[in-house]
Parts: C-alpha cells; sequence; structure tokens
C-alpha cells in the first residue's frame, strides 16, 4: 500500500517504522524543514515500552531513558496524596525520557524501516487520497492517509474541551546534591491550583552521559501571560516556598526562555477513521497529562493499525483498528476526567475529597494493585480485538501480505 503520514511526532514516526517494516510504502510529512521534537519529557509506561519494542527502539530507549520504579505526590505539610509503585521487575517500570531521545530513535527506526521523511510539508487538507500542502503542493495518491498530526490537526474532526489548567515545562540537568529519588516522578501540592514537579528523564542523545530532569509547574491557561510578563525571580522564590527541595533544579541560571508552556484539552473522536483516513494519538483523542498516557496512547494507535492492516484490508482494517481500541481509549479519557480536576483545578473540596478520603482508601486492599495496572496502561486490554490475550500484550507479528 501507498501511505502517507501527517505529522512526525510520536505516533506518526511509529506507526511509519511499523507499516513500513511490514512491507508498505510509507511518506511522512511534516511542517518543520527539518525533523525536530517538541516538548520536554514524558512517562512511557510499561504498554508504550512494549510497542517500542515492537518498532525495534525498545532497548535503545531503555538505555537513553530513566527508569521509573513509583509515582509520588505530597502536599508542603507533609500528606501523602499519590503514591503508586510499579511492578517489581523492569518489564513492568516505567521510563521517563526526553522527548528528543525518543524521536530520534524512532526516527532512525521508521528510516531503517524503509520510510521517508518528507519535511516541509505542512498538510492543509486532503482531496480524496491526497494530501495537500501550504503553499499549494499535493502528495501522490495515497491507499490510506494517517492523521497523525496532533491536537492541531487540520484533518481531524476532533473539537476538544480546552481544559483551564496548563503548565511550564523546562529540561535542568539532574543534579548531584538533591534528595530525591532518580527512579521517581515526584510531585508538590497545594490545594489543586498549585502543583511543581520533577521527572527524570535519562539523556538526550548527544549527550548520553548528562543526566536531565523535566521540571514543571502547574498553573492556569489565563494566568501564563501574567506569569510570562511577571518577575522570574518572584515565581522562583514562590515555587521553592511550595517545595524548598526543588531549589538545585530551579537554579539561578535558570529564566523564562528557558521554559515552554503546554495547554491541554479533553475529547475524543466517536470514530477514528473516515473514507481512506485513519486518526491516531491527539488527532484521535486527547486528555490532560495527569495519567502519564499520551505518548502511549499515541503507541498504542500505531501498533493497532499496524496490526489491523496485517488482518484485514480497506474500511475494514479501520474498522477493526478503532474497534480495537475503542473500549482502552474511553477508558482512560473517563478515568482522566475524573481525576484530573482533583490535582488541576479551582475546587476547595476536591483537594480535600483527595487528601483526607481517596489518598487513605488507595493504600487499602486491592487498591494499589488497581492503581498501578492503570498507571501501567493495562488496566483493560489496549486492543483486545487484537489479541489473543485476555489481559494484556500483544499477537505475534504477522507476516505482511
Amino acid at each position: 500500500m501507498e501511505i502517507g503520514i501527517a505529522g512526525a511526532g510520536i505516533g506518526g514516526l511509529a506507526a511509519a517504522a511499523l507499516l513500513a517494516q511490514d512491507g508498505h510504502r510509507v511518506r511522512v510529512y511534516d511542517r518543520f524543514t527539518a525533523p525536530q521534537p517538541v516538548g520536554s519529557g514524558l512517562v512511557i509506561q510499561p504498554v508504550g515500552l512494549e510497542v517500542l519494542d515492537a518498532v525495534g527502539a525498545g532497548q535503545a530507549a531503555r538505555a537513553l531513558g530513566a527508569p521509573l520504579a513509583a509515582l509520588h505526590g505530597d502536599t508542603a505539610e507533609g500528606r501523602i496524596v499519590l503514591s503508586v509503585a510499579y511492578g517489581a521487575t523492569p518489564a513492568r517500570q516505567g521510563l521517563g525520557i526526553h522527548r528528543a531521545a525518543l524521536f530520534q530513535l524512532l526516527l532512525d527506526a521508521a528510516l531503517a524501516a524503509g520510510a521517508e521523511l518528507v519535511p516541509g510539508h505542512a498538510v492543509t487538507g486532503r482531496d480524496g487520497p491526497r494530501l495537500l500542502f501550504a503553499g499549494g503542493g499535493r502528495s501522490g495518491r495515497c491507499n490510506l492517509i494517517v492523521d497523525a498530526a496532533g491536537a492541531g490537526s487540520v484533518l481531524s474532526p476532533l473539537r476538544a474541551r480546552p481544559l483551564p489548567y496548563g503548565a511550564i515545562w523546562a529540561t535542568v540537568p539532574w543534579p548531584e546534591a538533591t534528595d530525591l529519588p532518580a527512579d521517581r516522578l515526584s510531585q508538590r501540592y497545594r490545594r489543586a491550583d498549585r502543583m511543581l514537579g520533577v521527572l527524570p528523564v535519562g539523556a538526550r542523545p548527544d549527550r548520553p552521559d548528562r543526566r536531565l530532569a523535566a521540571v514543571f509547574y502547574s498553573m492556569r491557561v489565563e494566568d501564563h501571560p501574567a506569569w510570562a510578563e511577571g518577575s522570574f525571580a518572584d515565581w522562583r522564590a514562590d515555587a521553592l516556598a511550595l517545595w524548598p527541595a526543588m531549589a538545585p533544579f530551579l537554579h539561578d541560571r535558570l529564566g523564562k526562555s528557558d521554559f515552554t508552556f503546554a495547554r491541554y484539552s479533553h475529547g475524543s473522536l466517536r470514530a477514528p477513521w473516515g473514507d481512506g483516513i485513519a486518526h491516531i494519538g491527539d488527532a484521535a483523542h486527547r486528555a490532560s497529562p495527569q495519567l502519564g498516557q499520551g505518548a502511549n496512547m499515541a503507541l498504542l494507535d500505531a501498533l493497532a493499525l499496524a496490526r489491523a492492516l496485517r488482518q484485514a484490508h480497506g474500511e475494514e482494517a479501520l474498522r477493526l483498528y478503532a474497534g480495537a481500541r475503542r473500549w482502552h481509549v474511553a477508558a482512560y479519557q473517563a478515568m482522566s476526567a475524573a481525576f484530573t480536576p482533583q490535582y488541576q483545578s479551582d475546587s476547595a473540596v476536591l483537594p480535600v475529597l483527595r487528601d483526607r478520603v481517596l489518598a487513605p482508601l488507595s493504600r487499602l486492599g486491592p487498591v494499589p494493585a488497581i492503581l498501578t495496572r492503570l498507571v501501567c496502561g493495562d488496566l483493560l486490554p489496549p486492543m483486545p480485538a487484537l489479541s489473543p490475550r485476555a489481559v494484556r500484550g500483544f499477537p505475534p507479528a504477522l507476516p505482511p501480505g
């Protein structure tokens, strides 16, 4: 098949690698003149790591990333509001990784599989089986278009609901003088309207000896312009008052230009496909990053689409892809909608409920194991219609054709 992919992000490059490995002729169109990642760090959960293994990038990702044993959140008063431990084995741990590292590994895998990257081609729409580009160009005829253009996709009919809270992100060296664990995502909360966090993200490919951290701070979207115009020193002092242990990360050499603001939205397509097109990743569903599933969802979509095309053709394959991902996506969308206001909102009631009721309950009986599977991404089967196993994992590779 001739496959055109819009967007060279995580989902687009993973799909390119998997589809090219299966013998399809794949071209990836991206608006940047040179391929580049956008963002700081992210968490790859165990289900996402299985996809990276299928792509052929899993081992390299583990070498560059930072293994995560737990997620932890507390308040300045010492009250634990979030505590989730991963499994005891490396296969059940998360992986903090810099976007630049993940991007390069997926790009290398896609090119090695035979996919072609076409930079400097901003997709503006489609004309049947052809992609349209800024400046008036168009692609060749595609048997399938894969919309992996993210939250800003012009190909997706999704109209997501903007969330009131976003976050500023920066990448900094992991300091030697810190007591914060290098194998844990750590967060400090003040009610639900302020949150400061740090994520170990391993190293970039060009500096594998330099370990890094992603620091992030939650704020209302409407407050970001005032932050951008205000005193960075005053903000830093306020952040360190919330969490003094972050001083080695928020060092004096940091400035506003080191931070990128991220906006979030929530919504999903009822049918992530149309006539000759499949939508994956943020072009198909969007949520807050509270559950740490965004990149994993894109990776799972890419694998599900590739597996569906191995088992069927045309519209039948697209229906199979959509059906395989429907319940997993819907469940995590619902849980994200339920959990996010407890950690990012103006509510005065929800943080009290979180701290005094839900957090203690989360440590009782089977709840810790349920939370672990929720975070790992396999509380429900990721793609049951394509998997012979009822709980987790993926079917063995089928020969292309």
